[in-house]
């Protein structure tokens, strides 16, 4: 940030301001981000702890060496981040107490996902993390000195970072206009809808948790809740409700719409489209997609990558709107480029950032196939990310807290009717552009 400094002689000297680059932690998320492409591209981690398919044994879903693997990855997963926590004020020392327990949970919840059932019904990690997490804290409660470790933002902000190291632009191109119409005509026409529907209809009191609420269903879960929470400053029980809806009607979503698509021999190309344009989660999407074969799940998750790409413009939208329009003071004061900086989500810039670096920089530079092996590591790490701030939502959450803003079921209703929006009018533009109406299938 820049800020103007007078010397002797009157004249006005811009100074930078690098306090808040390791003070906030949207920066932190980002340079958490760096540290681990940066591993994964020079070699030095490849070697994450990965949990197998079991069915009967509990206990072979643990391959040799893999305590040694998660051993390393807590020990240097814990400094690295501790290092972050004391640039932002916390206590590292408390942290690096109760970061290696929230490890062994997030472990917990990775093997129930490895299980065949799990496997058979697609139910993921992020679903039984947070379910173990809601069961400790609303029966034996969450420990005092267990809460110094749940830094659900911190982790999942650095998930996103590395979400955009998948969002290839050439992947965007394949499948060029039918894909675009798609993922990027749809999105915004259900999100103006929807929250009109919350404001308007059901008077949703609490239009932060509506505007979260409606990226989840129309953009992509978990990741547009996180960042448009962020970004229109919804209260943290307002997202994790986001959270837990969008996750609940995932995986009834991630099972019915390729059965349905079966069912009534729809074009797989349409019926792939569809799954990419609605299922919230890009897990969930691939998961789904993979039932309607190779082709299926090819579409399916190119369309639901596109998609992904509007986290960022969504959120900078909603930064830009909160702060001029929602956010104004009683002034009537409009407000300046520092505001709006101030309250944009600064994770989202690593994330585009990702996105290019392996887009224009990796793949014309390593090719394709290295750059693959370079994506398997930081999913990887997105992957146990994302399993410790599950776990850390579930033990951060009260089931009674929660509840208040699902009273009356507008939050509920108002999921339901905007999905349902979003079911039919992606269904109907999928058709007329992936279904040889408007362009000829030759893609």
């Amino acid at each position: 940030m820049l800020q103007p400094n007078v010397n002797g002689n009157g004249a006005i000297r811009k100074k930078i301001n690098w306090a808040p680059l390791w003070k906030l932690e949207d920066w932190w998320a980002v340079w958490f981000g760096l540290i681990i492409i940066i591993l994964s591209a020079s070699g030095l981690a490849v070697k994450l702890p990965k949990l197998t398919k079991w069915s009967t044994s509990l206990f072979s879903a643990f391959p040799e060496g893999f305590w040694l693997k998660a051993v390393v990855l807590i020990i240097g997963a814990g400094i690295v981040t501790a290092i972050g926590i004391k640039f932002m004020g916390g206590n590292p020392s408390k942290y690096l107490i109760a970061f290696p327990v929230v490890f062994l949970l997030a472990i917990l919840s990775e093997t129930f996902a490895a299980s065949s059932f799990a496997k058979a019904y697609n139910l993921e990690t992020p679903l039984w993390a947070l379910a173990i997490g809601l069961l400790i804290s609303n029966t034996i409660k969450t420990p005092v000195w267990l809460k110094a470790a749940l830094k659900t933002e911190m982790f999942i902000k650095t998930g996103l970072v590395l979400l955009g190291c998948e969002i290839l632009f050439g992947r965007i191109l394949a499948l060029g206009l039918p894909g675009l119409i798609v993922a990027w005509v749809v999105t915004p026409i259900v999100i103006l809808v929807m929250f009109w529907f919350g404001d308007r209809v059901l008077k949703m009191e609490s239009k932060e948790f509506n505007i979260t609420l409606t990226a989840a269903t129309s953009v992509c879960g978990v990741s547009a809740a996180i960042a448009t929470g962020a970004a229109s400053g919804a209260k943290k029980d307002e997202v994790s409700v986001a959270i837990t809806i969008s996750l609940i009607f995932t995986v009834l979503m991630m099972i019915a719409m390729p059965a349905f698509i079966r069912m009534v021999g729809m074009d797989i190309d349409v019926g792939a489209a569809w799954m990419g344009g609605t299922i919230d989660s890009t897990g969930a999407v691939v998961a789904a997609g993979a039932f309607l074969g190779q082709r299926g799940l090819e579409i399916s998750s190119v369309v639901k990558m596109i998609q992904n790409v509007l986290i960022g413009v969504v959120a900078f939208i909603v930064a830009l709107i909160w702060v001029t329009k929602m956010g104004r003071t009683e002034s009537g004061q409009h407000a300046t480029a520092k505001e709006i900086w101030v309250r944009f989500p600064k994770f989202i810039l690593g994330f585009v950032a990702a996105s290019l670096v392996f887009s224009f920089i990796f793949v014309p530079v390593f090719g394709e196939k290295t750059v693959e092996g370079f994506l398997s590591v930081t999913k990887g790490f997105r992957g146990w990310l994302f399993a410790l701030a599950f776990i850390s939502i579930g033990l951060d959450s009260n089931m009674r807290e929660l509840s208040r803003h699902i009273k009356g079921g507008k939050p509920i209703i108002q999921y339901v009717v905007g999905q349902g929006f979003n079911l039919i009018l992606t269904l109907f533009v999928a058709w007329l552009v992936f279904g040889g109406i408007l362009f000829p299938k030759s893609f």
